[in-house]
């Protein structure tokens, strides 16, 4: 699995990084979901009824899993911790729209201990995209990010997983253009190639497409 190493510019993640600002908005609705369940649970016992008792074990569950949600999430949102944990790929402009720009990804989302690869084709639309020029097949240096909520993959693929540009942790133009270096000219070529199947790609639920092992080129590995 291909890493990056690289000093992320907190400030600048922070404003920009739309990976993050997803991920904190999640923990506050975790947090809010969590407040209003105790305080349900405590309504309800207050009832002194014996349905509300019932009601109140299903409360107090559900508490219990949004406070896990919000302490767990801030572990996952750690700026460097995405950006180190999430392997380098390669990803392109597909299309520049009033509301954002469309971003065509080549992943891996086989585990690490599968006996062999799985690549697929993800899009991701974004408002900005700093460093970049919002051109058809701009090149976009960026890591994969598992965006579902399990704590562990199910069999032996990642269920979900978004790309996060590079630019977005960095403004020095030279670790963008070392990230996009580090990337094999075979993947930036298949991208290119493929740049007409990110339709397709967003018509999906997932904004996920498998791509068959037998017509990928000799040496993607």
């Amino acid at each position: 699995m291909r890493r990056f190493e690289f000093v992320v510019d907190r400030e600048h993640a922070h404003a920009v990084n739309e990976t993050f600002t997803g991920l904190r908005r999640l923990r506050l609705v975790a947090l809010l979901v969590a407040a209003l369940a105790v305080a349900a649970t405590a309504a309800l016992l207050w009832s002194g009824q014996a349905w509300g008792y019932l009601l109140a074990v299903v409360c107090v569950l559900a508490a219990a899993i949004a406070l896990w949600v919000a302490l767990w999430t801030p572990h996952r949102s750690s700026i460097e911790k995405l950006y180190q944990d999430g392997p380098l790929v390669p990803a392109v402009v597909s299309e520049s729209e009033p509301s954002g720009i469309v971003l065509l990804a080549l992943v891996d989302i086989a585990e690490p201990t599968a006996p062999t690869r799985s690549w697929a084709l993800i899009t991701r639309k974004v408002r900005a995209l700093p460093g970049h020029a919002p051109q058809r097949g701009e090149r976009v240096p960026a890591v994969a990010v598992r965006t579902d909520r399990a704590p562990r993959q199910v069999g032996e693929r990642w269920q979900l997983v978004t790309a996060m540009p590079i630019s977005w942790g960095t403004r020095d133009q030279a670790v963008i253009d070392r990230a996009a270096a580090a990337i094999t000219e075979l993947e930036w070529r298949l991208l290119a190639e493929n740049l007409a199947l990110a339709a397709r790609v967003k018509r999906t639920a997932t904004k996920r497409l498998l791509l068959d092992p037998h017509q990928l080129p000799a040496g993607l590995d």
